[in-house]
């Protein structure tokens, strides 16, 4: 490998890495023109290739099952749920808030193909999404 390609992986990787960083830190968006819609965040995913399916693992924490509604459109998954912060009994007072609580929303492309929905499974505070298809 010489110096010019080695130094192109690497870019390639900070990128990535760069990337990677600034979508950990956009929790709260705004979606659409219209001002009357409310406030969502869009949770970190992970995607993997196994024995020719795609997995999607969705972070959702404090998110019950029922209030996930997933949908496979043309070139991605919509998943949308509400999270819900936990109110403990009795008076309290916030110390700290970091985990992101009310509407989620996240589109996530897929690679051009046809798929079909296998499986989801809410799992250690994260839906598992399975994907078969056919892409190039």
């Amino acid at each position: 490998m010489n110096a010019q390609n080695g130094l192109s992986m690497w870019a390639r990787a900070v990128a990535l890495l760069e990337e990677a960083e600034r979508r950990h830190h956009r929790f709260f968006e705004l979606l659409g023109t219209a001002p009357t819609r409310q406030p969502v965040w869009e949770p970190p995913v992970d995607m993997f290739l196994v024995d020719g399916e795609i997995h999607v693992v969705v972070a959702m924490p404090g998110v019950r099952p029922e209030d996930i509604h997933l949908e496979l459109l043309s070139g991605g998954l919509l998943v949308r749920a509400e999270s819900r912060l936990p109110v403990p009994q009795g008076r309290s007072k916030i110390l700290r808030l970091e985990i992101p609580y009310g509407c989620i929303e996240r589109r996530i492309d897929l690679p051009a193909g046809h798929f079909e929905l296998l499986a989801q499974e809410f799992r250690d505070g994260s839906l598992l999404i399975r994907l078969s298809g056919e892409w190039p």
